[in-house]
């Protein structure tokens, strides 16, 4: 599993309307106050102990600013939410040319099962949890807090200097 991990002040994901023809609307299918913003990756070899796992780390991050406005806070201390949002390009590797292949990314069944296991074990340690719309095409509006931004992979080797 691959995760962006964006600190936020607040963040939510916009989605096409079903109700409405294509292109003329959008609704809020997730949102959130101050906490993360993830953007979630699963790869094929992933199972469900690499999401909890994931989940326990994003979970325990001290990236949240205490009162002297240093990061030694984790999202349990703060009242932090998050925000998972699938995105599955974050596997896509590029390193053939210029446009890339996203075969590293696991099936869709697979994908939205650990997904939603991520999602679920983070909200079973505590953390309010927001999802994106696994599958759809999405607009994600987020204002990073700091900025604070972390890349974490989890159930895999670390990635080479000149990687992607």
């Amino acid at each position: 599993m691959r995760a962006v991990v964006q600190r936020v002040r607040h963040a939510r994901v916009l989605v096409e309307s079903g109700d409405r023809p294509p292109g003329s609307g959008t609704r809020v299918a997730g949102e959130v106050g101050p906490g993360f913003c993830v953007l979630l990756s699963v790869g094929p070899a992933d199972t469900e102990a690499t999401a909890d796992h994931l989940a326990e780390r994003v979970a325990r991050l001290r990236i949240c600013a205490d009162p002297a406005g240093k990061m030694n806070l984790d999202l349990h201390q703060t009242g932090g939410e998050v925000l998972v949002v699938s995105q599955f390009t974050l596997h896509a590797d590029a390193s053939g040319g210029h446009r890339p292949s996203f075969l590293g990314a696991a099936p869709p069944a697979l994908a939205r099962h650990l997904y939603e296991r991520f999602g679920a074990t983070l909200a079973g340690l505590g953390a309010p949890v927001a999802y994106g719309e696994f599958g759809a095409m999405m607009q994600v509006e987020l204002v990073n807090d700091g900025p604070v931004t972390l890349v974490l992979t989890s159930g895999e080797g670390p990635w080479a200097a000149d990687a992607g």
